[in-house]
């Protein structure tokens, strides 16, 4: 598995190093901590932001009334918060919350507008689905209390307000907060002059930060060893990392990650609706050997969508072992040998990284009568056919998870898009029965406990095979410290980064 393909790989990418570190070898002086994005934020107003870049900035510029710890609990940021009653939460902002950029004092009326601004249905905030089906109304109490009145009980109901709170007297002017931001975070925008560079302050000491977005990871990479950008997060294959870890004047950290990388089937169709056709590919599968030789060493083997130390996780599930002579076992009785296999095809994006995967994948299958055709897209009509059910079988990651509500919107008979994202068409009464009785439990810990059976169960079932949960590498230039990597992999260690 180790092949010559990472070798060619590197030996391109050493060329072209070579030829364009000869042609500069200067680091502009831009007064700023440079960060290499492999994509821009679509938007820096968060009640509309759902990509993953987008998110992650906004967190620098506006702060949300909870946040969530090491385990994904929640946990009070800007307010504490009580549940009076099964249908009623009291949030109390605190005494010391920062002001506004833009100097105003954050209030409940702030937090009214911005919640209810998203309940709207006239504003199409794509966070609308998941806040209306709880929330019945909102009532402020003095500058700091507010009261969230629910249609129905929800113990999860606090870690839904992860949204930063925008200025209500801005809201009502329709300020146009995507592209001039005004949040209480620890960053206040600075400049955005163009689609590639957006340049925040921080508040605390005036220090700059400047986003530049640079594509092709190759001369992401070239830059950061050019002195052009100074920091980078992820986005990069093994084979550069692995280059990079070699390179004098660089410090690389890795970071444990909760995003979870999955083999998806849709369970409507004749092959891969069988049983035992899933776990055969199951079975088929050395995600040891994947993630030792093609991932770099940079990933945990999974077991369950959520990470086992995640307050629902399942950490007594065992991992599904590679067992090729099982695979053909159960192939065989179904007519499907190496000689005469079981014909599928995959569909994955076209990012050549994500089509190296499926390639291994699909090295796999073969041996044990699985002749797997691979059809890679980009990612727009890849996504478009994923959402309306036109595969037999896919690989996709879901990213940044906190809630095991994602359950639900997953998995439950009644979550098939575009009700939600149950794109396999799953439909099973124990699972549905078990998510119902999660979601009506009346302690947390009884919770955990119908969600630890639910995993266990989706296991068993295997509407999708769990592959890996992803780290995260941070990479930076000599003089950067202070960054820590989170395991969501958001960018919070900017609000404590320093240069030397």
């Amino acid at each position: 598995m180790r092949g010559t393909t990472g070798k060619r790989v590197v030996a391109s990418i050493l060329l072209l190093f070579s030829a364009l570190l000869l042609s500069s070898c200067s680091a502009p002086d831009s007064g700023a901590l440079r960060f290499g994005l492999s994509k821009m934020p679509v938007t820096l107003d968060p009640r509309f932001a759902t990509d993953a870049t987008s998110s992650r900035i906004n967190r620098l510029l506006y702060q949300r009334l909870v946040d969530f710890n090491a385990v994904s609990m929640p946990v009070p940021s800007l307010a504490s918060w009580q549940r009076l009653t099964p249908l009623h939460y009291r949030f109390t902002l605190t005494p010391d919350r920062p002001r506004f950029s833009n100097g105003e004092r954050l209030t409940s009326a702030d937090v009214a507008a911005t919640y209810e601004f998203i309940l709207d249905s006239r504003n199409a905030s794509p966070h609308r689905l998941s806040l209306a089906r709880s929330i019945e109304r909102i009532e402020t109490s003095g500058e700091a209390v507010i009261d969230f009145i629910l249609k129905e009980a929800d113990l999860l109901f606090p870690g839904r307000l992860g949204i930063g709170i925008l200025p209500k007297s801005l809201i009502e002017s329709g300020h146009a907060f995507n592209r001039s931001p005004v949040g209480s975070g620890g960053y206040q925008l600075a400049a955005w002059p163009d689609d590639t560079h957006l340049r925040l302050k921080r508040r605390s000491d005036q220090l700059l930060l400047e986003f530049i977005e640079v594509k092709d990871p190759s001369v992401r990479v070239l830059k950061l060893m050019r002195g052009e950008i100074d920091m980078m997060q992820n986005d990069l294959p093994p084979e550069l990392i692995r280059y990079l870890s070699q390179q004098p004047g660089l410090n690389i950290m890795h970071g444990a990650g909760s995003n979870f990388a999955y083999l998806g089937f849709n369970m409507e169709d004749e092959l891969t609706g069988v049983d035992k056709v899933r776990q055969a590919i199951s079975l088929a599968l050395d995600r040891d050997s994947i993630i030792q030789y093609v991932l770099g060493g940079a990933a945990q083997p999974a077991n369950a969508l959520l990470p086992p130390d995640h307050w629902a996780g399942a950490p007594a599930l065992q991992q599904i072992p590679y067992d090729p002579e099982a695979a053909r076992a159960l192939l065989k009785p179904l007519g499907y040998t190496p000689d005469t296999p079981l014909l599928l095809t995959y569909k994955t994006s076209s990012d050549p990284f994500r089509l190296r995967l499926a390639t291994v994948i699909q090295q796999q299958l073969a041996e044990v009568g699985i002749k797997v055709e691979l059809k890679s897209y980009d990612w727009g009509t890849f996504y478009g056919d994923i959402k309306a059910g036109r595969f037999q079988m896919y690989s996709l990651m879901w990213v940044g998870i906190k809630l095991p509500d994602i359950f639900r919107y997953v998995f439950h008979s009644t979550a098939v898009p575009p009700a939600g994202a149950n794109r396999g068409r799953f439909i099973d009464e124990e699972t549905d029965r078990l998510i119902e009785a999660a979601e009506s439990a009346t302690t947390i810990k009884a919770q955990a406990v119908l969600y630890q059976q639910l995993q266990s169960h989706l296991l068993q079932r295997l509407p999708f095979v769990p592959l890996w949960y992803e780290d995260h590498v941070f990479i930076a230039r000599d003089g950067v410290a202070g960054y820590t990597i989170a395991r969501d992999g958001n960018y919070d260690g900017l609000l404590y980064v320093k240069q030397n």
